[in-house]
């Protein structure tokens, strides 16, 4: 999967979080990584959980129809964060 971002946003949540997006797309490598609808009032959001190295993190993106066979996520309200205790606990007994 090849995914994209604003630039901007990217900065922003490096300095914000102290991790870049590049890194944090590594949770859709994790073959345990879970996904479920975000409840934000767009609809179109997703949380993805997953560990990337020894930290299990928290991606929020959108899946946007697909360009040149490669799948995106360009829009400006991503996160990227390590996982809550909770979000935590819930990857790791399976119950995201």
């Amino acid at each position: 999967m090849r995914w994209t971002w604003n630039p901007g946003n990217a900065a922003a949540n490096r300095a914000k979080r102290g991790l870049s997006f590049d890194t944090a797309a590594f949770v859709f490598d994790d073959p345990l990584h879970a996904s479920k609808p975000d409840p934000h009032p767009d609809g179109d959001r997703w949380c993805t959980l997953g560990q990337v190295g020894s930290v299990v993190l928290l991606v929020v993106h959108t899946w946007p129809e697909a360009r040149s066979g490669d799948e995106g996520a360009d829009r400006q309200d991503h996160q990227r964060r390590k996982a809550t205790a909770r979000e935590r606990k819930a990857y790791e007994e399976g119950d995201f």
